[in-house]
């Protein structure tokens, strides 16, 4: 399956991502904490580095790729992208 961004930060604790920039994969790892607003998240250390902070404010974007999951499930995907809240006029 491709990867797609994903725009609510805070719902990806535990989710493996990858962090880009300019169309450009700068990291990839496990989210380890978020902040929805502003958005910002954690990378949990991993052996390509320690842990590290990336905010959407400097560019950074953060992509999900669902996954083939063992047993009676066949995806794992974010609630937000199954079922997209509404917008209020906006």
């Amino acid at each position: 399956m491709k990867p797609y961004p994903s725009h609510d930060w805070a719902r990806l604790i535990g989710v493996p991502v990858e962090i880009r920039k300019d169309s450009e994969v700068v990291r990839a790892g496990v989210v380890d904490d978020a902040m929805p607003f502003p958005a910002a998240l954690w990378l949990a250390a991993d052996a390509s580095g320690g842990r590290a902070l990336f905010t959407a404010a400097e560019g950074y974007e953060a992509w999900i790729r669902p996954q083939a999951l063992g047993g009676r499930l066949c995806y794992k995907m974010a609630a937000a992208q199954l079922h997209p809240a509404p917008t209020l006029g906006r």
